[in-house]
């Protein structure tokens, strides 16, 4: 009887051989520890946006109390409310801003790392 043409068998012959990988797939991470060109961009961008983070911060900050010595000279018997306005009004503004920015440069590194990790 003759064979058909769709039931052939296949014969193994050798071990499986380990699948190559493809020249388009890369790790970030390699690239990283090898400091290569695409390593040192990813390094780049993290230090550039904690650095945005950091100045955004600094120009709130500069906003928020640059302008206070001006405002108390132009009342100077008011002393009782620079130090109201220093020791109560610009505390809860400094925490928030402290606590802004630490939780924008955590996000910012787990954003990195969810990048360059394995996948």
């Amino acid at each position: 009887m003759p064979q058909d043409p769709t039931e052939r068998r296949v014969v193994v012959t050798g071990p499986p051989r380990r699948a190559r990988r493809s020249f388009g797939y890369y790790r970030p991470r390699t690239e990283i520890d090898e400091q290569t060109t695409l390593g040192h961009t990813y390094v780049r961008s993290l230090m550039r946006i904690q650095l945005r983070t950091g100045l955004t911060v600094f120009a709130v900050l500069v906003l928020l109390v640059g302008p206070l010595p001006l405002v108390f000279a132009a009342a100077p018997d008011a002393r009782r409310l620079e130090w109201a306005v220093l020791g109560f009004g610009l505390y809860p503004p400094l925490v928030l801003l402290a606590r802004w920015y630490v939780r924008r440069a955590e996000r910012n590194e787990r954003d990195f790392v969810r990048l360059v990790e394995d996948r």
